[in-house]
């Protein structure tokens, strides 16, 4: 998958959706693009770029290469890649990424470390 702005991801370009009536509780190990849109709790491991959708909620750390929150997280964040924090998006946790981005707006309650080589 080549590399989107958060705005112009579209449905087409996740592999998987977790849809809005789903709630999961457990360990998430994701290979590729995966958006969620439901309810998660537990732990995620993410090699593709992983979405939190604006009305999701997740209850999980999450430890992947990029992760885009704009729904509501908590927990802690270990991004490899990139950490993006939207408007519309709530972040209750710590996040350790080289590169992190939180839009005017956004709710973040935690930590920032920015270090250029994570550990996920």
């Amino acid at each position: 998958m080549t590399d989107v702005h958060n705005d112009v991801l579209e449905d087409e370009d996740f592999d998987t959706i977790l849809s809005a009536d789903i709630d999961f509780s457990g360990v998430l190990n994701i290979e590729k693009s995966f958006l969620i849109r439901g309810r998660v709790s537990g732990e995620i491991f993410a090699k593709g770029i992983l979405v939190v959708d604006e009305n999701a909620v997740v209850e999980a750390n999450i430890n992947g290469s990029r992760v885009i929150i704009r729904g509501d997280v908590k927990g802690n964040i270990n991004a490899s890649e990139k950490m993006e924090l939207t408007v519309t998006g709530k972040l209750t946790g710590n996040v350790t990424a080289p590169d992190i981005s939180m839009e005017p707006g956004c709710h973040f309650n935690g930590r920032c470390i920015m270090e250029k080589n994570a550990v996920l």
